[in-house]
């Protein structure tokens, strides 16, 4: 992928410098290609232009143009970060509700159009809306999934800061329950990155007890990594929500019985390419952890093809530019 040039950058009001990754220059190309073609989305699409911050006060000085950002009141009115109907109807159903002590970013949901979690909105929002379709969409992505979808969740936890499950804020950007033909549930949660680097996170202390007690009972990891993983680290966020997968399997209620945690992502993002495949290298057992790329998921035929290529004219830049 080829980054756009600084004057492009510029004119489009895309020149952040969040977007520098001085060691890792792909990375950096890609966050400003993706920046890029989101400000280009929103300019041909008849879209203003949004600010930092998100939500400005009367009188900031500092507020400043960004191209890939929606003025909020106008994002949240016309719900122009959403691609569908169904989409834009699974967010609005979702933000009208609101789980126990949960952890939501609004702004961003409406107004930045590298949110991923509007992402997982336009990617699953058509799946929400037809859970027939849904259910055949999973079992072509995921082949010997068992049981049937029966729903769909944006944004969830099975429990906020609960202590029953893993006394966390994390979340899955989408999980999909299936009802067992043996009776129970199983469940596929969806983690969508788009524009995120990796970073180093430490888990929080107060919760390594209960980390390793679910990350032990499962049985997946390798000799080694569950130490390794309680340590400060880039891959801190996605061995929690592993571990958030395992707790609801581990849970009191034995309601959940099968489960995967499934890691979607741009091809280009060589951040996440790179942590999934490490974190791969922590399991001794693979069947609950997979990866897909945006691209393969589209490829794949399992969503409605107006939908297919208005997620790729709005994620997947052409290359080379």
């Amino acid at each position: 992928m080829t980054a756009p040039t600084e004057d492009e950058l510029r004119a489009a009001f895309c020149w952040e410098a969040d977007d520098l990754i001085a060691s890792r220059p792909a990375m950096t190309a890609f966050r400003r290609e993706a920046r890029y073609h989101q400000a280009l989305w929103r300019e041909a699409n008849g879209h203003p232009i949004g600010t930092q911050p998100i939500a400005p006060k009367p009188g900031d000085d500092r507020v400043r143009p960004v191209g890939s950002r929606l003025p909020l009141d106008y994002g949240r009115d016309t719900g122009a970060n959403f691609l569908t109907s169904a989409a834009l109807h699974a967010a609005r159903a979702r933000t009208a509700y609101i789980e126990p002590r949960q952890s939501l970013d609004h702004q961003r949901l409406w107004a930045d159009l590298l949110s991923s979690a509007a992402l997982a909105f336009n990617l699953f929002g058509d799946l929400a809306a037809d859970l027939a379709l849904a259910d055949r969409a999973v079992h072509d992505w995921l082949p010997g999934t068992p049981g049937r979808v029966s729903e769909l969740r944006f944004a969830h936890s099975p429990g906020w800061f609960d202590a029953a499950y893993l006394n966390s804020l994390r979340s899955f950007a989408t999980l999909f329950v299936l009802d067992l033909d043996g009776g129970g549930r199983g469940l596929v949660a969806v983690d969508v990155k788009y524009h995120e680097r990796t970073k180093p996170e430490t888990p929080r202390p107060d919760n390594l007890v209960r980390y390793g007690e679910v990350a032990e009972r499962s049985g997946v990891f390798a000799p080694g990594a569950i130490d390794i993983l309680k340590q400060r680290g880039d891959l801190c966020v996605m061995w929690i929500e592993h571990l958030l997968m395992f707790s609801m399997l581990q849970h009191p209620s034995d309601d959940w019985r099968w489960g995967r945690y499934i890691v979607v992502h741009p091809a280009g993002n060589s951040d996440v390419v790179d942590a999934c495949s490490r974190y791969r290298a922590m399991l001794a057992d693979e069947a609950t952890f997979a990866t897909t790329t945006l691209e393969a998921l589209l490829d794949t035929g399992a969503l409605p093809r107006q939908t297919v290529s208005a997620l790729r004219d709005r994620y997947v830049p052409a290359s080379p530019r």
